[in-house]
């Protein structure tokens, strides 16, 4: 984790003021400095100059760190193309805007911003010479990406290879609404040190008002100096256009495809032609964001096209903002917002092409999208079937089959997740059936792979493990590079019982995409199964280094500190884990195992009431509570929560434990029950010395001289025992010998 006075957070409004102190003193040998005002060039305005800068440098030097993070570079710098080459494409990344069916997860960002933040540290760390200083203005007017980028920047930053400087407003920079993996206000907070500006003498500005507005528009918008924007602001509106026109006609001859998502579109809609070059830039740049997952800026641009454009004379870009904006406040959990805009739409459209996809979207929305409290299962289900109804009228043959298959397959989501998954199977292989029959076969290949998955996932449900199988290896044959296929398949296989199986699966998986949390989490899970606690331990060590609120990882590694003797670092990441999420079970019954440990098990059985009190199928929570029980000396109520333990679940290790209570009560016979039960085939010498104990005292010496025996001859230490306990046995013991 980066120490905090390793970086610095320099907050003030007046620009000069702030650039000022940005470039003053770095603390290392200055990397960049960088502007990262949205406008300029859209999403990853900052991180895309940053790459433009250097990655042709490590492309010559170092090509194997370059091509190990090329879809991040590309993601984020698409001008790259042309010397960095794309080997890991996906159906999703090659489909035509027409079958475009599968849209990136919202949190595919965060994985871009782990992915470049390895980038970057393997970047310095080759380039030697100790730490470099990148600086970076502007990034309170940062599209959503580039603040995300330099939120984990903060966080995880090496401090022996880079430290950051960077400039805001005077206020902290605003999160954006819905959910953010990665705030940046908070990361500012936590990990930078501030520092301060000294006030500075506004330096009136050269020129007449034409020069100092043209000195605006050069500058794409993005200078905060009063006298530029005063001088433009007075400015005829004609010539202010006639600027922005003069200025979006150079920057499209510079031909490089991020200018089109930032100061491109930004001219064109202040040019001489808003309604015409502008919406057209603006659609664009709304069409790129949303098939790369830019979800915030595809709902900027929706609303700036939308208030630019007549409905009525424009329907066609009028829908394409409003439907991408849709899409994209859903992604972005955002429901609510996503609702308002349909309802408003189709009071304004009989396009039964719009009114078709505005019905499914809506379905989809009830079903997934809006919060748990307000799916409404019954809702999507009526407008599944509108969306299915207005299908049937497409006059287009093929057209008809795709639609019909694809509006099918949401409708099998709503049954679902309404209980009927045999329903959902039936339309799901209907949808496969009728492309296969009516398209040809490179027609709709992603729509084709995202039905098999969708079967595949069905069979899964309902245990038909070799149809799922089956599958998800057709939809890997059709599409390789497609991480989540790759995962899909190796939980499954998992499933399966074929762990060895499932670690090539998730290994593959790691190397088609951006660091993916979930991934590591999972190969650490097989590792600990197949008895790799170091290797696992690693892997959910680098799972928190991806996103520190992952509760699951810090309740495994927990569970193997504790497991390993390290109770300081057990109790660490249980208190973690419980920071996040204060009433998990899981993670109160290792704090109970921990006060257990502390010699305080008053404190145990409260901590573990209070887990079985929310989770009573918890059985390690029983038998947890019941070592507290007994060592507060109550051995009936510890005995009642074995059996409740061994209720729910039959583990041999609760059974010795339960058994040696019960010889302690003197229940020998069900004592012996449970260690026979306990020790199945084995020759535990420990299961069969207490065995012989209660056997013992049942009068069964020669049953209990058989294990005895078998004790002595297993262990030193147990013959000793025995010695004391039945020392005629080892006479013959020794002559064998």
């Amino acid at each position: 984790m980066a120490e905090l006075a390793n970086h610095h957070w320099i907050r003030a409004d007046r620009p000069d003021e702030r650039r000022a102190v940005l470039v003053a003193e770095p603390c290392a040998p200055v990397l960049a400095v960088l502007d990262a005002h949205r406008r300029l060039r859209g999403p990853y305005t900052a991180a895309g100059t940053l790459l433009r800068l250097i990655v042709p440098e490590a492309l010559t030097r170092w090509p194997d760190l370059v091509h190990r993070h090329a879809i991040e570079i590309l993601s984020v710098a698409p001008e790259l193309r042309s010397v960095v080459p794309a080997t890991r494409e996906t159906l999703t990344s090659l489909a035509v805007p027409a079958e475009r069916t599968r849209f990136y997860s919202r949190l595919r960002t965060a994985r871009l911003a782990n992915g470049l933040t390895e980038f970057l540290h393997g970047y310095l760390r080759q380039l030697g010479g100790g730490p470099r200083c990148l600086l970076v203005d502007n990034l309170h007017h940062a599209d959503p990406t580039d603040r995300e980028l330099f939120a984990v920047l903060l966080r995880r930053a090496d401090p022996a290879v880079l430290c950051l400087h960077l400039a805001t407003a005077a206020v902290p920079p605003a999160d954006p609404p819905g959910p953010v993996p990665f705030p940046l206000g908070e990361a500012l907070t936590r990990y930078a040190a501030v520092r301060t500006t000294p006030a500075a003498v506004p330096q009136p500005r050269a020129g007449d008002d034409e020069e100092l507005a043209r000195q605006y528009v050069w500058s794409d918008g993005v200078t905060d100096d009063a006298g530029m924007l005063a001088a433009y602001q007075r400015l005829d509106p004609a010539r202010r256009a006639a600027l922005h026109d003069a200025r979006g006609d150079e920057l499209v001859q510079v031909a490089e495809a991020s200018l089109r998502l930032g100061a491109i579109p930004y001219h064109r809609e202040h040019g001489s032609e808003p309604a015409a070059a502008g919406v057209a830039s603006l659609c664009e740049a709304l069409f790129i964001c949303l098939d790369n997952g830019f979800y915030h800026a595809t709902v900027e641009l929706g609303r700036r096209g939308l208030a630019l454009l007549d409905p009525a004379a424009q329907p066609i870009p009028w829908w394409a903002f409003t439907t991408k904006m849709t899409t994209s406040l859903s992604a972005l959990g955002r429901g609510e917002e996503a609702i308002e805009l349909y309802d408003e739409a189709r009071a304004r459209t009989t396009d039964p092409t719009q009114q078709r996809q505005a019905a499914y979207a809506t379905a989809m929305l009830y079903t997934r999208h809006l919060g748990a409290d307000r799916h409404n299962q019954r809702l999507a289900r009526a407008w599944s079937n509108i969306a299915i109804a207005l299908t049937e009228a497409i006059a287009d043959p093929r057209e008809r089959a795709f639609q019909s298959a694809f509006q099918r397959n949401g409708l099998a989501l709503v049954a679902t997740h309404d209980g009927a998954p045999d329903e959902a199977l039936r339309l799901v292989e209907d949808g496969i059936d009728r492309l296969d029959r009516e398209l040809d076969d490179g027609q709709h290949a992603l729509h084709r792979s995202v039905l098999r998955h969708n079967r595949s996932m069905l069979h899964l449900g309902a245990g038909r493990y070799e149809a799922a199988l089956a599958d998800l290896n057709a939809v890997i044959e059709a599409d390789p590079n497609y991480a989540e296929y790759r995962f899909d398949r190796g939980n499954l296989l998992r499933r399966m019982g074929r762990p060895y199986e499932a670690l090539a699966d998730y290994e593959t998986a790691l190397t088609l995409s951006p660091p993916f949390p979930e991934v590591y989490y999972n190969r650490g899970d097989t590792r600990l199964e197949l008895g790799d606690a170091d290797g696992a331990a690693a892997d959910f060590s680098y799972v928190l280094e991806l996103d520190p609120d992952y509760v699951d990882a810090y309740l495994n590694r927990a569970g193997l500190r504790l497991a390993a003797g390290d109770l300081t670092g057990a109790a660490e990441d249980t208190a973690a884990g419980l920071r996040i999420a204060p009433g998990n079970v899981h993670l109160l019954c290792v704090r109970g195992q921990l006060e257990l440990s502390d010699g305080d098990p008053a404190a145990a059985e409260r901590t573990l009431s209070a887990a079985l009190a929310a989770a009573p199928e918890l059985a390690a929570g029983w038998a947890a509570r019941a070592t507290a029980r007994y060592e507060l000396g109550d051995v009936p109520a510890a005995l009642a929560d074995l059996d409740r333990a061994l209720s729910l679940l039959d583990d041999p290790e609760m059974r010795f434990n339960r058994a040696v209570l019960l010889a302690e009560a003197g229940r020998h016979a069900e004592a012996v029950d449970d260690l026979t039960a306990a020790g199945g085939s084995s020759d535990d010498p420990q299961i069969r010395w207490e065995r012989a104990r209660s056997l013992l005292a049942l009068g069964d010496t020669r049953a209990a001289d058989d294990d005895l025996r078998a004790c002595a001859a297993a262990d030193p230490e147990l013959a000793d025992q025995v010695r004391r306990l039945r020392p005629q046995l080892l006479e013959p013991l020794s002559a064998a010998t």
